[in-house]
């Protein structure tokens, strides 16, 4: 039976009782982690969300009626406490932060039971992920999932701190907005009050921010909801959070100053890292010839060699044809795998078909100096010793290399590169290994599409000095755009945005977009541009990201504290799910499921 509270004040939570208390009265209120029936005297270990402290029933102290409910606390019942604080009497337990005190039960009240939880609620659970989502209110108990939804909290108040002692503003901006093209999928909403019209949900508040900045508040920012309907990965989810800013009279070095300034507040407050200023810097163009990557790991060298000077007049036909067709050919060295079976060669291989090879040559150095090679029988000795020197093979080295357009050769080696590292140990998981990386290109091509696309938004500002080249070489554009890289993953983004009209004109047109449907989709922000607009630019974290980054999680899941599985459903609330016809009917919605669907 469940008691009333009326009358008691928890006083403490378990781990803010200390030594400080010895002698002192105390309430403390939880759940129960564990029982301990040793005939004269019942131990239960007390937990809530700082910890768990020790408590200990012995009758003549509890009474008779108190220690015979202490005997019928199971796991997970919720109890409040009322006892005195004493050092405890038994071996000090150096693991709990509570662990040389224990409180002597006075008094009991057992204010809720609970039936037996599916899985146990302990640390580093061994329970598949499935069920513990099912029941993530239970999950959510866990001490390390607790301790990252409290570090996630910790950084969202650390970001608001720095950012209001800077200047910035927090505003809101709307959820129901109006569906606009590139980026994403959007999530629609059907709209009661106008049949057959749709608002959407943000996939972020990048118009709206904008704005802000044509209505003169001068520097913004949010912890903003986004919602992107897409196909998910590990670290993605349908609905996520951005810790999002604008800034204006800006450029880049401007954005990047202040942000440089807010990482190394947030790591040193919440997890104690330094971070050294300033964070080193690196074009796109540089990134992908050295990584094979726009968000390179750092924390390991194995960088991509392009050899194509000493393979172009060679006799291996893979090499020369992909030079043939404008392509390059690029090796990495992966030292001391010289060795390697192969079994796992092979497996390599495979792996890099996943990315777009055709395949992966290998050239392996013996001990001895010798060669082992897929392609050894097309080359002349001198090219296969030219080839080892430009790649740096020593004795015992294993070089393989990918012939290809220059696009899938990155996709390829850079893939690589992070497979081996993984597999070689090579990412010291406490290195915080910050980049900045530049002057992405403006405009990517799409064969699907069959015309260059914007390779972050079509609001984003192209280098000055490369604007001459926006009719006859697009694609060498460069944009002032940013992204902060933080060990392979990105962490963040932003770009300076266009303000002057005739550039943006411009950048609609080369994008494919008609005057017309350009003013259909962003009229809003165009006819506020006519009004007087300040230089801006702007910059987001993935705030799920950071906190997993930070604590090293494998998935942004564990920072969320209801998140959604790989098909975006929820399988605690059973969301998606079929809604009353009545409902439908109010919105002129009929429903067509597909066959294979039902």
């Amino acid at each position: 039976m469940a008691e009333s509270m009326k009358g008691l004040h928890r006083t403490h939570r378990c781990t803010e009782v200390s030594n400080a208390n010895i002698g002192e009265k105390v309430t403390v209120m939880g759940w129960v982690q564990k029982r301990r029936n040793l005939g004269s005297l019942i131990f239960i270990d007390l937990r809530d969300r700082s910890g768990i402290l020790q408590l200990v029933f012995d009758e003549p102290k509890v009474g008779s009626e108190g220690f015979a409910k202490a005997g019928t606390l199971r796991s997970e019942f919720v109890i409040a406490v009322t006892g005195t604080v004493q050092k405890r009497a038994a071996a000090v337990n150096e693991s709990l932060k509570t662990g040389d005190i224990e409180v002597i039960a006075e008094d009991i009240r057992v204010l809720s039971e609970s039936e037996t939880p599916p899985f146990p609620i302990e640390e580093n659970s061994q329970t598949k992920e499935e069920l513990r989502l099912r029941y993530r209110y239970l999950d959510l108990r866990r001490p390390d999932i607790q301790k990252n939804i409290i570090m996630k909290s910790k950084v969202s108040m650390l970001l608001r701190k720095f950012m209001e002692k800077e200047g910035f503003l927090e505003i809101e901006t709307p959820m129901l907005t109006k569906s606009t093209p590139e980026g994403a999928r959007d999530y629609l909403v059907p709209s009661r009050v106008h049949p057959g019209s749709f608002y959407a949900l943000p996939q972020s508040p990048q118009l709206f921010k904008q704005l802000l900045m044509c209505s003169g508040y001068d520097r913004y920012f949010q912890i903003a909801r986004c919602f992107r309907d897409e196909d998910l990965r590990a670290d993605r989810q349908p609905e996520f959070t951005q810790a999002d800013m604008e800034l204006s009279f800006v450029d880049v070095d401007d954005v990047i100053e202040v942000n440089e300034r807010l990482l190394q507040y947030v790591f040193k407050e919440a997890i104690g890292i330094d971070v050294q200023l300033p964070i080193q810097r690196m074009t796109w163009q540089e990134a992908m010839d050295r990584f094979g990557s726009d968000k390179p790991d750092t924390r390991f060298g194995m960088e991509l060699v392009n050899v194509s000077d000493v393979v172009k007049g060679c006799g291996f036909g893979v090499f020369t044809g992909a030079l043939e067709n404008g392509g390059s050919v690029r090796g990495i060295n992966a030292k001391g795998q010289g060795s390697m079976p192969r079994k796992k060669i092979d497996k390599l291989v495979e792996f890099a078909k996943g990315y777009g090879a055709k395949g992966l040559a290998y050239l392996a150095v013996n001990e001895d100096g010798t060669y082992k090679s897929s392609f050894a029988k097309f080359m002349t000795e001198e090219e296969l010793k030219a080839l080892v020197e430009k790649m740096e093979g020593q004795p015992g080295d294993l070089l393989l290399f990918a012939a290809d357009k220059n696009k899938v050769v990155w996709d390829v080696l850079g893939a690589l590169r992070l497979e081996i590292g993984r597999e070689l140990g090579l990412m010291d998981k406490n290195k915080y290994n910050f980049l900045w990386v530049t002057e992405f290109p403006l405009l990517e091509w799409s064969d699907e599409e069959n015309r260059f696309m914007a390779m972050h938004h079509p609001f984003t500002m192209p280098m000055e000095e490369d604007w001459d080249k926006i009719d006859s070489d697009p694609g060498a554009v460069r944009a002032k755009a940013y992204d902060i890289v933080l060990n392979g993953t990105e962490m963040g983004g932003g770009s300076v945005r266009i303000h002057q009209d005739d550039i943006q004109e411009k950048m609609f047109e080369v994008l494919g977009f008609t005057k017309e449907r350009a003013h259909e989709q962003f009229g809003f922000l165009l006819d506020a541009f006519k009004y007087g607009v300040p230089p801006h630019a702007g910059l987001a974290y993935g705030l799920d990201r950071m906190v997993m980054l930070m604590l090293q999680c494998d998935s942004i899941r564990d920072v969320i504290a209801f998140p959604k599985v790989k098909d975006a459903s929820c399988l605690m609330t059973d969301a998606p799910n079929v809604v009353d016809e009545k409902q439908l009917e109010e919105l002129c919605i009929k429903v067509d499921v597909p066959k294979e669907v039902e």
